[in-house]
């Protein structure tokens, strides 16, 4: 979520760890991030997969909380992007805006998933007498969040240097020729607030209308001439069942091959191909840099932190198995 990057006490934290000031550790936190929150949305909220997600989740975060490094007003503010910012792209951007019922859905989804990390909703003006469902939720949560940014949201050093950082892992995938146009791209989307608190260059005015006009066709085609997809076109970004290893694979990926099997068609194939004329690395290459036996959901995370953190997880878990239930959020 790119608008966490326009806050001040987020960004200056990311820098501080390293995490995203380094491309060498930017590109597997992009994969460990994505595969985390992959984990525990693509999977049953009672599932084994979907609960270690949770619990390491939790694990990471847990040191930064206690000791004050992590605002819970953060934790609320990225929380709620992850709820408000699919339904914002959604009217924006597709061909439709999402109904009534799914965005109730969504609010209930990810109420229960802020109840699951133990984010606090005291400053919501429901959030010690109880939400009465997820699109009151929705509604109490997204006028805080933009109370939020408009105090906290402003201009930073810390801000625009994780932006360049962040972009180059975007833009990845394109041409050193394209790479401008990609930044312009990335500069669209974000809008006047977070653009200006990461102090990046507004895209020129014939580039803005043409993407405007690129997307207004998109939704038109999609209405219109595209069919739905049948189910054994769906994409799948992880492996089911774990592998020998009792890991599991990344699928389909963006940047650094991190996680991805090596296979024959994975390393020759046609974006194999494209990747190669690119300079870019692919799966398998450089001996276990990008993990090619897949990925511990237990172990996802700063190097630091691997091999950590399992007695606490297993607590986070059994508290999960207790609590998360499948049940309704609300009362």
């Amino acid at each position: 979520m790119g608008q966490t990057y326009g806050i001040p006490t987020i960004s200056t934290l990311l820098l501080k760890t390293s995490q995203l000031s380094d491309s060498t550790t930017s590109f597997k936190r992009y994969a460990d991030t994505g595969t985390l929150i992959g984990e525990f949305m693509a999977f049953n909220p009672r599932s084994e997969r979907a609960q270690t997600a949770i619990a390491r989740t939790n694990f990471l975060h847990k040191g930064y909380r206690a000791s004050g490094k992590i605002l819970e007003a953060d934790m609320l503010y990225t929380l709620s992007l992850f709820a408000l910012e699919p339904i914002r792209f959604v009217k924006q951007f597709e061909w439709r805006e999402m109904t009534e019922m799914e965005q109730c859905a969504v609010g209930t989804y990810w109420k229960s998933l802020g109840d699951a990390l133990g984010i606090s909703y005291g400053a919501l003006p429901s959030g010690k007498t109880g939400f009465q469902d997820g699109i009151h939720w929705l509604g109490e949560i997204g006028a805080w969040s933009e109370q939020y940014e408009v105090q906290h949201m402003r201009p930073h050093p810390r801000n625009k240097e994780i932006a360049e950082k962040t972009i180059d892992v975007l833009v990845y995938n394109l041409p050193s020729f394209l790479k401008p146009l990609g930044e312009y791209f990335v500069s669209y989307l974000m809008g006047d607030r977070l653009r200006t608190a990461m102090m990046m260059e507004e895209p020129p005015a014939v580039f803005s209308i043409i993407l405007a006009l690129i997307f207004k066709l998109r939704k038109l085609y999609l209405r219109y001439l595209s069919l739905p997809r049948p189910n054994f076109m769906r994409l799948d970004v992880f492996t089911d069942k774990p592998n020998k290893h009792g890991r599991n694979w990344v699928l389909i990926y963006d940047g650094a091959p991190f996680y991805v099997q090596p296979t024959i068609w994975n390393r020759w194939g046609p974006v194999a191909w494209f990747k190669w004329a690119l300079g870019q690395s692919l799966p398998g290459d450089d001996g276990d840099k990008y993990y090619p036996q897949g990925y511990h959901t237990h172990d996802l995370g700063p190097a630091y932190f691997e091999g950590k953190g399992y007695k606490e997880l297993e607590s986070f878990k059994e508290t999960l198995r207790q609590q998360r239930m499948g049940q309704c959020p609300f009362p």
